[in-house]
This record gives C-alpha cells, structure tokens and sequence, in this order.
C-alpha cells in the first residue's frame, strides 16, 4: 500500500512484550521492528553515588538477520555509529526525565533491531519512552534503605518521540524507509517532546545542499509526525499514561 509524503508508516505497538523486564515494548514503523526494553537497578554509576540522583543509560544493537547481507556480531567493542545511537537514545530520554526525582536509581534501556527497514534509531526511542513509563511504575521504594526510597514526585517531566524526514525526488518526506533514505538528497532525524519542544536534530545533506525553505518545511513535517506519534504513545499507554489528559 502506497502512502504519500506526509504520512508515517504503519505504527504498531505491543506493551508487556517480555515476562522478564518492567517495561518491554515491541514497536514496528512499517518493515523495521525493534524490542526495546527497560529495567531498573538500586545502583547508580560510581561517579553518581551520594549525590541523590539518578541516571539513564542505553544500549542499541541490530541482531545479525535484521538486515540482508547478515551483520556481523559485534563483540566486546561496539561500532562508530552503534554508539552514536546509544547515546542519542541515551540524551533523548534524559531530556525528560527528572534524574532527582527518580532517586538514586539507574534506568537501563536497551533497543534491539530484529529488523531493518529505515528509521531503527527513532522508532527506538519513539518505543523507548513506552517501555521508560513502565519500569518507572514498576518502581516500589523501600522506606529501610537510604538509597532506595519510593519515588514521591514525577519523574517524568514530558513525553519523547522521534521520526526521520528527508528531501526525496526534490520533495520533504516524512518517515524514510530505507530506499527513501540510500536515495535522499537531505536525511534528518528529529527528536521532539510531546509539548512540541525539539530536543535533537540531525542533518545532512548527501553530495546536496538544503536552504532555509527546505529546513522550515522538514521540521513542520517532522513536527506533524511527532504529534501522531505522541498520540500513538498516549493510546499505548493507556490509563498508564503519565501526563494529565486534556479534556
């Protein structure tokens, strides 16, 4: 099924996706499906420790048949842009999560691309946020140990969601799949808060260039697919939705 310029891909959502960790999601934008999984540890990094506060980390990793020819696996060291990921998953979720208010605690995120079709990075941290609100909910406290007191303010301060646009065939497109990316002139990838405040954006021009036009209207078509996918998060949420509901 064709879409136009303007239109996401086909969003799907699944929350609990595992037994084993609190938040679990399993989110797939059209043929890119990434598990993405959150877990909570009493332990904050040493360079954390004593200082009443928490942290989030993250991991992404793309299994072996998630693309074709197979990816080799890596081990021990990860590569340039297998870390560039992380830490841009890591900063996207920080940006709206009060690291006092969650305590001494560390949040452990890991994104893994069971399959690759475009767009793996922001439906990572679109998925992310997801399974982020359930391991925080999961959090009980426990009133004997200093370091792990119960939570008694929100942690989490806004929602967070990413999508890519790009100038394919001379025209700003929302949500490159991976022949729209190996062919577009312009590639972006656009972090945004539920409340419409941008907190990354990535750029380039491939053997191209792109002019004040052209960057006003990729971030007014980035914002549009922000604000369906705030929407998607809020109706996977559910009751668990962690902000007041507008009525």
């Amino acid at each position: 099924m064709s879409r136009t310029a303007s239109e996401l891909r086909p969003i799907k959502i699944k929350r609990n996706y595992t037994k084993m960790s609190p938040g679990s999601v399993l989110i797939e934008a059209g043929e890119t499906v990434v598990l993405c999984t959150a877990s909570v540890d009493a332990k904050v990094p040493d360079w954390l420790a004593g200082k009443g506060k928490g942290w989030i980390t993250a991991e992404y990793n793309m299994l072996p048949h998630s693309t074709r020819p197979r990816k080799q696996r890596e081990r021990a060291k990860t590569d340039g842009r297998t870390t560039e990921i992380q830490r841009l998953i890591g900063r996207s979720l920080r940006a709206v999560i009060d690291l006092e208010a969650l305590g001494e605690r560390l949040l452990q995120v890991d994104c893994d691309v069971l399959q690759a079709d475009g767009g793996t990075r922001t439906a990572s941290i679109t998925g992310a946020f997801i399974a982020v609100v359930d391991a925080i909910r999961s959090i009980k406290g426990d009133a004997n140990n200093p370091k792990n007191l119960p939570i008694t303010r929100p942690v989490l301060l806004d929602s967070v969601a990413a999508i890519s646009v790009g100038i394919v065939e001379g025209k700003p497109t929302l949500d490159l799949e991976y022949v729209q990316d190996v062919d577009a002139d312009v590639d972006m990838n656009v972090v945004m808060t539920g409340s419409g405040k941008f907190v990354e954006i990535q750029g380039t021009g491939e053997e191209a260039t792109f002019d004040d036009a052209q960057l006003a209207a990729l971030l007014k078509l980035a914002r549009q697919g922000i604000t369906q996918l705030t929407t998607i998060q809020k109706t996977a949420l559910g009751k668990a939705w962690p902000f007041p509901v507008k009525k």
